[in-house]
């Protein structure tokens, strides 16, 4: 790749700077195409001497990083966040750590940089300075329309070599999830999941599992009607048009090896239906990876892990993950893979 990744500070109060810090590190051992973090520089250069890692931090424009790559962090410095205090979250930095998510999606825009890697942020302290989308994604969402003037359906994977899974509504109370699990979402979200299964993933005909939502998917009505009255009539649609669409099945039994064998993406109705049995089979290696957007965006798959921020005991697996699998998928994608 000509470009480098463009990685996003996240919070600098949490994991997201030693973790870049580790990540580069083991850029060889890991064989990590070249990226860029998008952070304020002075911010890395603390963080380094406080959890006692040896890397030359050097500040500079994004053309010149992949040349830098090899023997120095390349940083595209913002300031704003150079008193972050690991372990401290405070809206004070929210500026910042949006600001590296808006340089590092136009970085891609103007083909300074091959995908977007973000590192973890923390919504409850966005919230507190008045950010106003539910999270990551939905931001993301609203940038793709600013940078390329496409209305985006941003749609959320949970991506390990060993299985792949989508809740089609994410971030709501359980609650709430009758009501927003509506014909409509369900169909797009497993339109876009088989569209980006294709095109970045290179998978000619993708298989797609689709989980119920009540126990035993419903029982036949027993145990609930929406597998009847929303899921199955989208599935016989989306049959009819072609999709290799199977379901619903029961969500208990979807994720054992045989099961998982025989599709490539599971479609589950909820946040911890999809994320439960990712996290166990690759907590440490799973991926976020944002479908739907016009650029490649990933994400090590934990949060800010604010307790042990700053203390050393932060592992970079998930993060060296995210940014070998968008390096990945630039690379397929540059080669015309796509």
């Amino acid at each position: 790749m000509s470009a480098p990744l463009a990685l996003t500070m996240g919070d600098p109060a949490g994991i997201g700077p030693e973790i870049a810090l580790a990540a580069w590190r083991r850029r060889r051992e890991a064989h990590l195409a070249p990226f860029c973090l998008i952070a304020d520089a002075e911010l890395m250069r603390r963080r380094a001497r406080a959890v006692g890692v040896d890397a030359p931090i050097r500040p500079c424009a994004l053309a010149d990083a992949t040349r830098i790559f090899h023997e120095a962090l390349p940083v595209l410095d913002i300031a704003g966040a150079a008193d972050a205090a690991p372990g401290a979250p405070d809206p004070a930095f929210a500026a910042a750590t949006i600001a590296s998510i808006e340089r590092a999606v136009e970085a891609v825009r103007d083909g300074a940089a091959g995908a977007v890697v973000t590192n973890p942020i923390s919504k409850e302290t966005l919230y507190a300075a008045g950010f106003r989308h539910p999270g990551h994604t939905e931001f993301l969402g609203e940038l793709a329309l600013r940078a390329w003037g496409v209305a985006a359906r941003p749609v959320m994977m949970l991506w390990s070599p060993e299985l792949a899974t989508v809740p089609v509504t994410i971030h709501i109370p359980l609650a709430e999830v009758k009501a927003a699990l509506t014909p409509t979402l369900l169909r797009d979200t497993i339109r876009v999941v088989a569209r980006d299964l294709r095109a970045r993933f290179a998978i000619a005909r993708p298989r797609i599992a689709v989980a119920g939502l009540n126990p035993h998917a419903g029982e036949g009505g027993a145990m609930g009607r929406e597998e009847i009255e929303i899921i199955a009539p989208v599935l016989a649609e989306l049959r009819a048009e072609g999709l290799a669409v199977t379901g619903p099945h029961p969500a208990d039994t979807m994720f054992h090896a045989a099961a998982r064998a025989r599709y490539d993406a599971a479609i589950a109705m909820y946040h911890d239906q999809a994320l439960i049995p990712l996290k166990t089979l690759a907590f440490d290696t799973g991926v976020n990876v944002t479908l739907g957007l016009p650029f490649i965006r990933t994400s090590p798959d934990h949060g800010t892990a604010f307790d042990i921020a700053g203390k050393g005991l932060a592992r970079p697996d998930s993060l060296i993950a995210a940014l070998r699998l968008a390096g990945d998928l630039a690379e397929r994608g540059a080669t015309g893979g796509r």
